[in-house]
C-alpha cells in the first residue's frame, strides 16, 4: 500500500496507473513527473500528468474515487497527499507534431503501466522549452529538465536531433548539447 503523506511521483504513478490498468483504463505518464522519476527525484514536479489512451475515459472519476481521490475540475487530489496531485490532459500522446510515440512499459502489481521513454521525455521537455507561453526559449527550466534526464538515463541523441529538425528548430538541439556538456 502507498503512504500518501510521503509518496514520491514514482510511487504515486505506480499506484494510480496500476489501479487504472486493472480496471481496463490504459494511461501513459507524461510531463514533469517523468523527469522526477528518471532523475531519481533530482526534480520534483508536484503533479502527475496521465494521458488516457483507451476508451471509456468517462469511467475515470469512478476509478479515481475508488482509491480515495476527489475531483476538482481537471485535477484529482487525495486528502492525505498534499504534495502531489493528478491531472488527465487531453490526448493523444504526442510531442509537438510527433504522434509516433511508443511509451515504455513496466510491470507493477501484475499490471503493465506506461511512461514516456527517456528519449521521449527529453524531447517532451525540449518541446515545452520551445513552445512555452512566452515564446521560443521561454521556459529555461524545461531545458534543464531535459538535461537532467539525459544525464541520468540512456537516450537516443539522433532521435532528439531529428525531432528538433522536424520541428524546424535545429538550434534547440545545439543548445541542448551545449547545456549537456556544460553541466
Amino acid at each position: 500500500m502507498i503512504d500518501f503523506k510521503t509518496c514520491t511521483e514514482k510511487e504515486l504513478w505506480e499506484f494510480v496507473a496500476s489501479h487504472l490498468e486493472a480496471r481496463g483504463l490504459s494511461v501513459v505518464l507524461v510531463g514533469g513527473a517523468v523527469v522526477s522519476i528518471y532523475s531519481d527525484g533530482g526534480y520534483r514536479s508536484g503533479d502527475l500528468d496521465f494521458i488516457v489512451t483507451s476508451l471509456f475515459k468517462e469511467k475515470l472519476p469512478k476509478y479515481m474515487k475508488e482509491i480515495g481521490f476527489i475531483q476538482f475540475g481537471r485535477l484529482y487530489k487525495h486528502p492525505d497527499c498534499s504534495q502531489l496531485y493528478v491531472e488527465f490532459p487531453t490526448g493523444p500522446v504526442s510531442i509537438g507534431e510527433d504522434y509516433n510515440i511508443t511509451p515504455e512499459e513496466r510491470e507493477v502489481n501484475g499490471q503493465k503501466i506506461k511512461i514516456l521513454s527517456p528519449t521521449d521525455s527529453i524531447v517532451d521537455r525540449l518541446a515545452s522549452y520551445l513552445y512555452a507561453e512566452r515564446g521560443p526559449h521561454g521556459e529555461r527550466k524545461t531545458l534543464e529538465q531535459a538535461v537532467l534526464v539525459a544525464k541520468a538515463q540512456p537516450h537516443n541523441l539522433e532521435r532528439i536531433r531529428k525531432w528538433c529538425e522536424n520541428e524546424r528548430h535545429p538550434e534547440i538541439f545545439e543548445e541542448f548539447l551545449k547545456e549537456l556538456k556544460r553541466k
